[in-house]
């Protein structure tokens, strides 16, 4: 158990986390951490909140959240010209 003190920041109220808190929840300054509260306790627990890891289901399931309404507008370029175009079997068969 290690003891720290209740200081005044701003119109806030904070604590220091010691370093062996830091380097146990393994953080960095300016680093996000998700906090929750146990109730009833007088407890917390504190969380880095780190990005996970990006799959194909996470990108889908982002796009289903966020809404049709978020989706980016499509940009017509023309027609292919130049290098982008591919002339093999694969790209034929359309």
């Amino acid at each position: 158990m290690t003891k720290v003190a209740v200081s005044k920041w701003g119109n806030s109220t904070a604590i220091r986390l010691p370093k062996a808190v830091v380097e146990a929840l393994g953080i960095k300054q300016g680093e996000i951490i998700e906090m929750t509260v146990q109730n009833g306790k007088g407890m917390f627990e504190l969380v880095p909140s780190r990005p996970k890891r990006i799959t194909i289901d996470w990108i889908v399931s982002e796009m289903k959240r966020l809404g049709p309404e978020q989706e980016p507008p499509s940009v017509e370029w023309g027609p292919d010209r130049g290098s982008e175009i591919i002339n093999d079997d694969y790209s034929r068969r359309r």
